[in-house]
């Protein structure tokens, strides 16, 4: 049985630091690669539909790997777990290069991709359920906090593949170096990770989390949880049967879908719409990313102020209001429309992750059902997209993001925390 301990509040506070610096690396992976599809797309002579299907991919395989990753956090542990979703993402990246750099080969760069996806899938889900394990702990709102790690990792990683498309340095060279500092810095923060320890259990293994309340706060660390009834989370496809869980997953998938189609698209958009040049396409891309971290810094207060549901609803209106400003604005206002885009786009996956996570002994099976959910929406922007693209333009199929929020405020209340529920 994996245990998680109850941690002194200085080894819980170390803990917070490395997930939020593996959170911070996995913003970084993502975006070197994402940074770079203008130039991909260039280099490689694809149409936006061609894109589209490569881009594919690297969503089938996080959407593969995603409903077996509790399972895998279950029998490996959170930091072993990241630790394998690190090695497959490296193996992907690296192919992405050379198929970019060296074969200019699409087949093989969606091939790369797939890899990518399927590290991404189980890295994702493990420092998330990492990340509730310390905010329950805490007993105070963090997993914003952590997704802003993730977004600073991604400005940052931006800014670099901006600098890096603006010297012409080669895709494959820019990814390589970028695996090279996140496998060693991984190396180090992952020893930080909450312990556990395996323990027979008639034979099998299971796996049960132990959140004990911290009954003294010396060092101003607030206290965690009464102690749980643990049982083995055998029956993990029953969290497919929820009504809340499934209807939090719609939350997710909106809110991946408005993320993910910024992430993958709105470079080329200004490339092809507005009529940048590469590397200014990408800076639009960093000032969505920046936004976004920027909403998620200042999330937490709003959200232990006014409520899951009423800053998931606002938060929802402001992206299609920053997406509008993409499409029809001037070039200086479409820029201005990435930023408000970024804070539309900044809480709705962390809080679904957070609300999936409220009862801590069904977390991995519904957070992983959540995240598969939310995932698909990677599978159908890439080629969703792409088909708009080729028919009406990059920078107008991005009005697609509109109508996909319009549906998702409907179910936003799933999200709401327990204790507003009454």
């Amino acid at each position: 049985m994996f245990v998680t301990s109850t941690p002194a509040p200085d080894r819980l506070r170390t803990s917070h630091v490395s997930v939020l610096v593996v959170f911070g690396l996995a913003g970084v992976t993502f975006a070197a690669w994402t940074a770079r599809i203008a130039d991909a797309k260039a280099q490689l002579g694809l149409s936006p539909g061609q894109l589209g299907v490569m881009l594919l991919f690297a969503s089938a395989g996080s959407l593969l790997a995603l409903p077996s990753a509790g399972r895998i956090v279950g029998r490996f542990g959170a930091a072993q777990s990241v630790r394998i979703g690190i090695a497959s993402a490296v193996v992907g990246m690296v192919g992405s290069g050379l198929g970019v750099s060296v074969a200019h080969s699409r087949w093989v760069v969606s091939a790369a991709l797939f890899f990518v996806g399927m590290g991404v899938g189980v890295w994702d889900v493990s420092m998330n359920l990492e990340g509730a394990t310390v905010e329950r702990l805490l007993g105070r709102t963090t997993m914003p906090h952590y997704h802003a790690a993730f977004s600073g990792g991604t400005v940052l990683s931006a800014l670099i593949g901006a600098a890096m498309s603006w010297g012409h340095v080669s895709v494959l060279v820019h990814l390589v170096l970028t695996m090279v500092v996140v496998v060693g810095v991984a190396a180090w923060a992952l020893r930080a990770f909450l312990p556990r320890e395996v323990e027979g259990n008639g034979g099998g293994e299971v796996e049960a989390d132990v959140e004990k309340a911290v009954t003294s706060d010396p060092a101003g660390v607030s206290a965690g949880p009464a102690p749980l009834p643990l049982r083995p989370d055998s029956a993990a496809g029953s969290a497919w049967r929820e009504r809340r869980t499934l209807s939090i997953g719609l939350v997710v998938l909106a809110a991946a879908f408005t993320e993910g189609t910024a992430n993958d698209w709105l470079s080329v958009g200004f490339v092809e719409g507005h009529g940048v040049p590469h590397w200014a396409g990408v800076l639009a891309f960093a000032v969505f990313l920046t936004f976004m971290t920027v909403g998620r810094l200042l999330g937490t207060r709003i959200l232990d102020s006014y409520g899951r549901v009423v800053v998931v609803r606002a938060t929802f209106a402001l992206a299609v209001v920053g997406a509008l400003l993409v499409v029809f604005g001037p070039t200086w206002l479409a820029y201005a429309g990435a930023a408000v885009w970024g804070v539309g786009a900044s809480l709705g996956f962390p809080v679904g992750m957070s609300a999936s996570a409220d009862d801590p002994v069904r977390a991995a099976a519904r957070m992983s059902t959540v995240a598969t959910i939310g995932y698909a929406a990677f599978i159908a922007g890439p080629p969703l997209l792409g088909f708009l693209g080729d028919h009406f333009g990059v920078l107008r199929s991005l009005l697609v993001v509109g109508a996909i929020l319009a549906l998702a405020i409907l179910v936003v209340p799933a999200v709401r925390e327990p204790e507003r529920a009454a």
